[in-house]
């Protein structure tokens, strides 16, 4: 796939200027693309804060540099505008992510928001605190409540695009190992695209798959090793599709560790860490389609100061993703994912556009 049809700005950002230009005024249900932000767009800005406001974050797991990166945009985001949050995480159990979110209602936080999670273990408590009049938003969750902003991340774009350059570089043919895990709303998304790929590539093979939300990376390298010790013969396994970043770094550390640097490693999501090993010249870990995980923290904080506000906001958002190659990187110097976008077109598209929005809700 070309980047073109991948990369761009996020859709997100255009949108905000829309919805705060538009307070007050009924929204669509879904998010599309607008013009930026106006002058009334600012004036809706001074007109409200988080100054005092208690946010409760309700995570189902905080694993990974991605999740932390994701946790310092919600913080930096709720911070700058005078709130303070406060993160309830679950370790994968969704009957405690359940207990925290009624926790999160009883202790009277004035915002919620939810990261990953399921209809079934959140529906009654984000209907409860919607009751109470606390405004909810949630990130890749299952949840169809009305009056739920739900962001997601374009996961069907993002395996598309590392599907499609595995299928290329391999020629259209060759034996896969797949590192995925059911149960989570973007992995199941990111699954659909997978199924599709399968069906156009009839003649690559897929010789193995796994995968687990707990301890990922370590349990990924382990797994890895095993299969690596099951396929000894160069050209046995020609490349490793992995639906998380935590995924790509375990098998990128077994097969490099392996010695088996004819195997390709794609991946989805990056942070500062996964750029380390997507730049390093060693790693098999040659690709990689995501968004920003701090742009998406701050995108949701705004959705929540909307609400706080009075505002319409859409059901749902969908954050446009970047492919990210390490031939796109430079060569002599080590990049993190603020200065990404100097290299990759489209990446942190939405931060002169967060500039601008913090700006004007700075000055009540």
């Amino acid at each position: 796939m070309k980047r073109t049809k991948i990369g761009g700005l996020f859709i997100i950002l255009a949108l905000v200027g829309s919805l705060l230009a538009a307070c007050g005024q009924k929204e669509s249900s879904s998010a599309t693309t607008t013009p930026a932000a106006s002058a009334k767009a600012t004036d809706a800005a001074k007109a409200a804060d988080l100054s005092g406001k208690k946010i409760a974050l309700v995570m189902q797991f905080n694993t990974g540099t991605f999740s932390s990166q994701y946790v310092e945009g919600v913080k930096e985001q709720v911070e700058k505008l005078g709130g303070k949050v406060t993160v309830f995480v679950a370790d994968t159990d969704l009957a405690k992510m359940s207990s925290n979110l009624d926790a999160a209602i009883n202790q009277k936080f004035d915002g919620i928001l939810i990261d990953h999670g399921t209809a079934e273990a959140l529906e009654a408590g984000v209907k409860k605190a919607l009751e109470k009049k606390i405004p909810v938003v949630s990130f890749d969750s299952i949840l169809t409540v009305p009056g739920v902003t739900s962001l997601e991340q374009g996961d069907q774009k993002m395996a598309e695009a590392t599907l499609e350059q595995l299928a290329k570089d391999a020629g259209g043919k060759g034996n896969i190992v797949k590192v995925w895990v059911a149960g989570f709303a973007p992995m199941e998304r990111r699954q659909l695209a997978y199924q599709a790929f399968q069906k156009k590539y009839p003649d690559i093979k897929e010789v193995a798959a796994f995968g687990t939300a707990k301890d990922p990376a370590l349990d990924t390298q382990t797994q890895m090793e095993a299969i690596l010790k099951k396929y000894p013969n160069k050209g046995d396994i020609t490349a490793v599709w992995t639906a998380w970043d935590e995924f790509a770094k375990g098998a990128s550390r077994a097969i490099q560790q392996a010695g088996r640097t004819e195997i390709k490693v794609y991946g989805i999501d990056l942070s500062d860490e996964d750029l380390q090993l997507l730049q390093d010249p060693k790693s098999p870990w040659v690709a990689s389609a995501a968004v920003d995980p701090k742009d998406i923290g701050r995108v949701q904080v705004r959705y929540l100061y909307q609400k706080l506000h009075g505002d319409q906001t859409p059901e749902k958002v969908v954050l446009e993703p970047v492919y990210v190659s390490r031939d796109q990187l430079p060569k002599d110097k080590q990049v993190n994912t603020t200065q990404l976008s100097e290299y990759v077109k489209g990446w942190g598209g939405s931060q002169q556009g967060y500039t601008d929005w913090l700006k004007a809700a700075e000055k009540k």
